[in-house]
């Protein structure tokens, strides 16, 4: 316990220590680089607005689940480099992954992409469900990456 308030007090003597330095030094290097350091913190934090929306629908989904997503640009920017990440899960539990290149969609167009989930988790999934011990609740989450011209 010693040590935990030792150690709170020096974390609390160095953020007083920077916050007075600018105010005491504002000509100095050292106030233009914590101001830089901030300004940059929150550019990072401001994330910008996306530019695709997706719609998932699901194909057959027994011991093998196909996953169909509908990517759509909402811009006027043409996107390449299109990438699909899903992740499926059955009752809560994720029991696999799947990956899919879409590659270019003009401004305002539409692709469609698919993947296929083949895992020993899902088999075993859908072989408790035909045994009756479990159900069969199947959702999917998608991550869709890509880059813009600006």
């Amino acid at each position: 316990m010693l040590k935990n308030l030792a150690g709170m007090a020096l974390v609390a003597a160095a953020a007083a220590a920077l916050m007075a330095a600018p105010a005491n030094a504002s000509s100095s290097s050292a106030a233009t680089s914590v101001v830089s350091v901030a300004s940059e913190s929150e550019a990072t934090l401001t994330a910008g607005a996306q530019l695709i929306r997706t719609r998932v629908s699901f194909g057959r989904c027994r011991d093998t689940c196909r996953i169909n997503v509908r990517v759509r640009n909402i811009s006027g920017k043409y996107l390449y480099n299109v990438r699909l990440n899903a992740r499926l899960s059955v009752n809560g539990r994720r029991v696999g992954t799947c990956t899919d290149y879409v590659g270019t969609i003009r401004s305002y167009g539409t692709r469609y992409a698919a993947c296929t989930v083949r895992t020993s988790s899902l088999s075993r999934a859908y072989n408790n469900f035909l045994d009756g011990f479990t159900g069969f609740r199947y959702r999917a989450s998608t991550n869709v990456s890509y880059r813009y011209y600006r």
